[in-house]
């Protein structure tokens, strides 16, 4: 991200429009970024697209629990393998690696949050999407009826996958070209 920002010149990358996103655990790590940077004063993030967030290690919510059985493409003892793989045994899970530790979620930038009403991180979603609106950050949050996790992917041109993709491309579009 740095050496993006620092190369954006030579490049031809407006510096000034940099986004973050990803799908599941690429959206976690897209969202530790726009905490970084805010943290460590840049690069400037202009949005952060994140689908199906994997936001939270404790997997304490209840949508964490509800999805348990083997045919769906993320259940719990995926995440749960997930997780040990990319934190191990840590006593003190840094806030970076799991960003709904952050109790301090102001100053970050706006952000679209799409997630499967059948997702196991439904809950952990809505939540930082809560605390993003009531920290300030402009936050647009699509819970999909009736989608998993993956689903945008393993079924495309499905109506809930083209109505989701539409909305996720109309959020990068208005987020780059506000006036438009």
């Amino acid at each position: 991200m740095l050496w993006l920002s620092e190369n954006a010149p030579s490049l031809g990358v407006d510096s000034g429009r940099i986004v973050v996103g990803g799908a599941s655990a690429g959206a976690g790590l897209a969202a530790s970024t726009a905490l970084r940077a805010r943290d460590e004063s840049g690069p400037e993030i202009l949005f952060q697209l994140l689908t199906y967030p994997m936001l939270d290690h404790r997997n304490n919510t209840p949508s964490s629990f509800g999805v348990v059985d083997e045919f769906r493409v993320w259940n719990r003892q995926a995440n749960l393998i997930s997780w040990d793989a990319y934190i191990g045994g840590l006593d003190k899970v840094p806030t970076y690696a799991s960003p709904s530790l952050e109790n301090n979620l102001s100053d970050l930038p706006p952000a679209f949050i799409s997630v499967g009403s059948l997702d196991n991180f439904v809950d952990e979603c809505i939540d930082y999407a809560q605390r993003l609106m009531q920290s300030g950050v402009p936050t647009d949050l699509r819970v999909y009826s009736g989608a998993f996790h993956g689903s945008v992917g393993m079924v495309p041109h499905s109506p809930i996958s083209i109505e989701w993709t539409k909305a996720e491309n109309d959020a990068l579009h208005r987020a780059f070209y506000p006036n438009k």
